[in-house]
């Protein structure tokens, strides 16, 4: 299957010749990677020209947005002007973190997937952090769900959730939009990803609210959001986070936010969200 990559980036220069080199080095090659880089003021432009230059389906886009580390709204502005870059020939299209070193087998082995079931939506496999010299898993959702940092979708199910959202949260309620369509989601617990940069390393004060209004924005309602944002605190072990979380969630509220989802699509993630919590209590 033909894949597309797109990686955002922004100063990643410690980190982003290794994510092209474990690409380059793939048993089943993609057939475009497009690196975004936004706003960087270090060696990441020079290091990515070095690629292109030996590799004629690696590319590079500059743009200049917010020098400022807001999660969803800026990674998915990069990613959306990455994917006006490319035709639409593609079979799989991939979104992709600038710190990530991929088994040599990734993109094969998840070709393997959407070709041996054409429900499948997404697919990926596991972030991997360096802990004490050993390489551990990024514990930080349940291991049914696609990490922002690995997606990998289907063009049909990418087209039909409506691409990616511009938002904190976008790598969830892609998740929920494709399971309302139809489609199923697949994670390989073989496929080992090596994550350089732990997930919130770079985020910044002004996110720390941004968690709380996704709820919201994906229809949560103050119960599902209530449970998720403590379950979330405690696997980061600060009831500081708890606070900001709801904080988020009822500013958000009180602004009016505009939703992220249909009203018919938030019942169905209500329901769907409920059912995963009845079935882990009983």
């Amino acid at each position: 299957m033909d894949f597309y990559i797109i990686i955002p980036a922004h100063n990643e220069e410690d980190y982003i010749g290794k994510t092209l080199q474990s690409l380059v080095e793939q048993t089943e090659l993609p057939k475009q990677v497009v690196v975004v880089n936004d706003n960087s003021t270090d060696k990441t432009e020079n290091i990515v020209k070095d690629f292109a230059s030996k590799y004629n389906w690696i590319s590079l886009v500059n743009i200049t947005s917010s020098d400022k580390h807001l999660p969803g709204s800026k990674i998915i502005h990069a990613f959306n002007e990455g994917l006006e870059t490319l035709d639409d020939n593609f079979g799989i299209i991939c979104k992709f973190d600038a710190d990530l070193i991929f088994p040599k087998d990734y993109l094969e082995v998840v070709s393997n997937h959407f070709k041996a079931n054409r429900q499948l939506g997404m697919a990926s496999g596991f972030c991997f952090i360096e802990k004490n010299g050993d390489w551990v898993l990024e514990n930080l959702t349940n291991k049914d769900h696609i990490r922002g940092a690995l997606k990998a979708y289907r063009k049909e199910c990418f087209k039909q959730i409506g691409q990616l959202k511009p938002s904190m949260g976008w790598d969830t309620v892609d998740e929920l939009l494709a399971k309302y369509h139809g489609w199923e989601i697949l994670t390989d617990e073989s496929l080992k990803v090596k994550h350089l940069k732990p997930t919130g390393k770079s985020y910044n004060k002004a996110s720390k609210y941004l968690q709380g209004e996704a709820m919201y924005k994906m229809r949560y309602g103050f119960w599902i959001t209530l449970i998720s944002a403590l379950k979330l605190a405690y696997k980061k072990r600060s009831f500081g986070l708890f606070k900001d979380y709801m904080k988020g969630y009822f500013k958000a509220k009180s602004n009016r936010t505009e939703f992220l989802v249909s009203k018919d699509e938030g019942e169905f993630i209500r329901k769907f969200r409920w059912d995963g919590i009845f079935n882990r209590l009983f």
